[in-house]
């Protein structure tokens, strides 16, 4: 029972380290990647609180270094399935009844741990795991996922507040957000240690018991941010850690007690989760709410009266950080002939000359690909642009897998604004530019809104006000999250709320309350103090 009305600390954003030589984090950090690096973990399914090892298991690599096994995992069959959706039901009664401010506490300590001691842990991981710098790593493991779990406790109190109004007395309304009858199943991606630990608490701070099926390239990342939350107090059962294959694990999809899906991933994978949907809807309890983040074919539209040096800083950072796997990265830009030709030769001088390799190496401003699958793809398309008639790669394009799934930053310069890499996600270091006649402003402005079938994230390049005043417009539809002058990534929580929509997603935006809506049911109440006692009306005298 509560007997105060309580206010969340007002979140700030976590601020950023910058690691650099001499400081004590970057010593810290080097020595924490050392240590980590030097052993191997054993990740068991966590459910119900407690670990459970299958002896089915696989091993968890470098992307880098592929040779290299951080760990193993041990994979959930069927039975374990059904083991979370039992321990998600059994804690579902303790935990939805949890005093909202108690739920907002724990993530609160779980955010205070990660900006601590726990923030060497998590950032190794995510360098070791999904092979980013530390400063990728530094603004997704610690800072974005802080920010999601302060900022996610405080948006519950604005949530919690919210009332009806009073038409007249003798009445008094009120709203009560109650957790979704069931479990939410929460399947996460392996580019973001931040969307790995948002995805599940966002449903679980409202209330929600929740099964996680982590991406399984960065299971090992995850794990530790699973073994945060239980530092932090996270009861037994609120979160179930099943980790293992799509086939078995996403029969939960199918189960009736699924109240929800959370999720970030591929189009035609969401797809297919929402047919399951359809085709079970009469079997669930309730109607399940889908949540989900998938694709992008993110832009770069610039005018002739663009910055030069600002269009080149967002079409290197916004292609090429994290090697592109991030969806909001750009992979195609319209940029005007004349502009084009001042500033191909420097953007080409720069792409090739940036730096690639082991993450614990400072130096280096990209390192590899996820895994084989994903190296196999990407260059696919390299080697699609190396036999057309119509594209050129200018930049780049070598790729090597003997030792890590290395990709070179790749620049592609196409006459044909339809070129398959102008039009497909490729989701890695490739970047294809269309220069355009001027004089065909409108009609690039159409291609470039109707090429894609996403609408994520977008940039426009331009000093003339009124030019941006018309692209804005123009790309209302284009991007959920849209950018003047800046690079298309890098959205902030509580700044930039993150979705977009088309085929990239429902657009619930993560980072907001508009996301945490989603996983409550509100319960309408009117008390009346003096009811009526006569059931006459008086249009009836």
């Amino acid at each position: 029972m509560s007997l105060g009305i309580f206010r969340v600390p007002a979140p700030q954003n976590e601020p950023i380290r910058d690691y650099a030589p001499g400081s004590p984090e970057r010593a810290s950090i080097q020595a924490r990647l050392a240590e980590m690096a030097s052993e191997q973990i054993d990740i068991p399914l966590i459910i119900g609180g407690k670990e459970i090892r299958t002896g089915n298991t696989v091993p968890c690599v470098m992307p880098h270094d592929h040779s290299h096994v951080l760990g193993h995992y041990h994979e959930a069959g069927l039975e374990h399935v059904e083991m979370a959706a039992a321990a998600a039901r059994d804690a579902w009664k303790a935990w939805s009844e949890t005093p909202w401010e108690h739920r907002a506490a724990v993530m609160w300590k779980a955010a205070d741990l990660l900006a601590g001691p726990w923030r060497d842990t998590l950032n190794a991981a995510t360098m070791l795991c999904q092979s980013k710098t530390v400063y990728q790593a530094e603004i997704d493991a610690a800072c974005e996922l802080i920010d999601f779990l302060r900022f996610n406790a405080f948006f519950l109190q604005n949530v919690m507040t919210e009332q009806p109004i009073h038409s007249s007395y003798p009445t008094w309304n009120r709203s009560e957000y109650r957790a979704l009858e069931g479990f939410v199943m929460a399947i996460t991606p392996f580019n973001f240690t931040a969307i790995g630990g948002n995805l599940p608490t966002a449903p679980a701070i409202m209330g929600n018991t929740v099964l996680w099926k982590p991406a399984s390239s960065t299971v090992f990342t995850n794990y530790y941010t699973m073994k945060l939350f239980e530092a932090a107090g996270l009861p037994a059962g609120v979160i179930n850690f099943i980790p293992g294959p799509s086939g078995k694990v996403g029969q939960a999809l199918a189960h009736p007690e699924l109240a929800g899906i959370h999720f970030t991933g591929s189009t035609g994978v969401f797809h297919k989760f929402w047919k399951t949907v359809g085709d079970n809807i009469a079997n669930y309890r309730s109607y399940p709410r889908i949540v989900g983040e998938t694709g992008g074919k993110d832009f770069i539209f610039a005018h002739e009266s663009a910055d030069k040096e600002a269009l080149k800083v967002a079409i290197i950072r916004g292609s090429f950080e994290f090697q592109g796997q991030k969806c909001s990265a750009a992979s195609r830009a319209y940029i005007p002939k004349p502009l084009w030709d001042e500033i191909k030769a420097d953007l080409i001088e720069t792409t090739n000359s940036l730096t690639m390799g082991d993450t614990r190496d400072f130096k280096n401003f990209m390192s590899a690909v996820i895994d084989k699958k994903a190296f196999k793809d990407i260059t696919g398309y390299i080697d699609h642009c190396r036999d057309a008639k119509d594209a050129t790669i200018i930049a780049g394009g070598e790729y090597d897998d003997s030792k890590g799934y290395f990709i070179r930053p790749t620049l592609v310069e196409t006459s044909n604004p339809k070129f398959k890499t102008m039009c497909e996600e490729i989701f890695g270091p490739v970047m294809t530019i269309y220069p355009y006649d001027p004089d065909k402003l409108e009609e690039t402005i159409a291609l470039c809104d109707n090429t894609s079938p996403y609408a994520l994230t977008g940039a426009i390049f331009a000093q003339d006000r009124h030019m941006i005043m018309k692209l804005s417009d123009a790309f209302r539809h284009a991007a959920g999250n849209f950018y003047i002058n800046d690079k298309p990534t890098g959205a902030v929580v509580g700044q930039q709320p993150f979705g977009g929509g088309r085929a990239s997603g429902t657009n619930d935006k993560a980072g907001s309350a508009m996301n945490l809506l989603r996983w409550t049911s509100v319960r309408s109440i009117k008390e009346t103090f003096s009811p009526a006692t006569n059931y006459r009306y008086p249009f009836m005298d």
